[in-house]
């Protein structure tokens, strides 16, 4: 099991960490949104939550929620300017689906 950052990924996360007090890293999972089902959160870690599965990929800790973990597992993380925005992308293996505007996902176990 892993969540990854490419390097412009973990340089943008470690810089969001280092400018935000008593942040512990980065909350990584998935919340029911969108046409498809679901949808990747991305936020700053402020605690250690029960059944959080903590991984560290240099040198930032990512807090996957238990709910979240099979639904995320082996994502990697990448960050990206967009136009005029900014935006963190997620390539993740169990995603087996996106709606058409890329905002949410399906899984295999979704179809079944």
């Amino acid at each position: 099991m892993a969540i990854t950052l490419t390097p412009v990924a973990l340089e943008r996360v470690q810089r969001f960490v280092a400018q935000t007090p008593g942040a512990l890293g980065l909350r990584f999972g998935v919340t029911r949104t969108g046409c498809s089902g679901w949808g990747h959160i991305a936020d700053l870690a402020r605690d250690e939550r029960e059944g959080d599965t903590v991984f560290e990929f240099g040198g930032v800790r990512i807090y996957v929620d238990a709910q979240s973990l099979a639904l995320v597992d082996g994502t990697e993380i990448d960050f990206a300017k967009q136009g005029l925005g900014e935006t963190f992308l997620f390539r993740n293996p169990n995603a087996t689906a996106e709606c058409g505007c890329g905002e949410s996902f399906t899984t295999q176990a979704d179809a079944a």
